[in-house]
């Protein structure tokens, strides 16, 4: 198990955690359909309420919070863990939301791109341009799918476009010289790159319907969760289930590196301080937000001031 400690206990599904310079960390709380602020000494602040299913979220160019809200699922519980499922009863649409953090006011930028609502949109990252590239996980009823993909907005609400359709995209992140995002595909277990060519456009690949780069892969039971970037482009990927931890691949190679954690979906981290290598991993099932240091320093955010 890796070293760790916990630093509150009590959230109802945390993710998206931002970390601020204050050391302070900007968690989702998924089940609550809330933002939450954690001081370093575990205390919590509410910041807003957008209700939903908010769950990535990144700190944009003008100071705001963007939120991935995927529209609310329906939850149950498990041998002491809190497990999300279907898409909730009162579901009605994934959106983009902006948050200003000192008033809690929450706007909604997107909730269809190309006259598609947005079904469940998941991870977020701001590129150096100031646009950020978002997924959407779909939306699973209990006879089907809704299909998501990969996105790209810009922050004024004036722009959207959906760049990869089809694969249930979770995690995302850019690599530090912004030449490639990358996306995990959550049951399939598999991490895909593609190359940017310009701000929210990838180059085609051989075959459409089977986009991307091959990154890695896992043989097990392993089922994919958010991501954040390394400062030498490792990606640090959260893998859920049989491998339940955080996972850092080589991009270049696949190969990877595995830190344990003792969450079933431990879901998502976040890098901060001086030198970059705190990290905050979201125990989700468990409702906890652990602190560790980490081999090496994470990619600093270009908005994270």
């Amino acid at each position: 198990m890796h070293a760790h400690e916990i630093v509150t206990e009590g959230l109802a599904f945390p993710e998206g955690p931002i970390a601020m310079d204050d050391g302070s960390v900007i968690v989702v709380e998924i089940a609550a359909g809330k933002l939450t602020r954690v001081r370093p000494d575990g205390s919590k602040q509410t910041i807003a309420t957008p209700g939903g299913g908010p769950n990535g979220a990144a700190i944009g160019p003008d100071g705001a919070i963007y939120v991935c809200n995927n529209g609310g699922f329906e939850w149950y519980s498990q041998d002491g863990m809190l497990l999300p499922g279907n898409a909730a009863a009162d579901y009605d649409t994934g959106r983009i939301e902006r948050i200003d953090i000192a008033t809690g006011k929450v706007d909604r930028l997107y909730d269809s791109v190309d006259g598609l609502k947005l079904s469940g949109p998941n991870d977020i990252m701001f590129d150096a341009h100031g646009g950020f590239w978002f997924t959407d996980l779909g939306k699973h009823w209990p006879t089907h799918t809704d299909k998501g993909g990969l996105y790209y907005a810009t922050p004024d609400g004036n722009s959207i476009k959906r760049v990869v359709y089809g694969p249930n995209f979770n995690g995302v992140g850019i690599s530090p010289d912004g030449k490639e995002v990358y996306a995990a595909v959550t049951p399939e277990r598999v991490i895909l790159g593609f190359d940017i060519t310009a701000p929210g456009e990838v180059a085609p690949s051989p075959l459409a319907a089977v986009p991307g780069r091959f990154v890695t892969t896992w043989p097990t039971k392993t089922y994919l969760d958010s991501l954040a970037m390394e400062a030498n482009g490792n990606i640090a990927q959260a893998t859920l289930i049989e491998t339940a931890g955080i996972t850092s691949v080589d991009p270049v190679t696949g190969a990877q590196e595995f830190f344990a954690f003792p969450d079933l979906l431990t879901t998502n981290i976040a890098f901060g301080g001086a030198d970059m290598m705190d990290a905050w991993v979201t125990l989700s099932t468990t409702g906890k937000l652990a602190k560790c240091r980490w081999p090496r320093p994470g990619f600093r955010l270009h908005f994270n001031a």
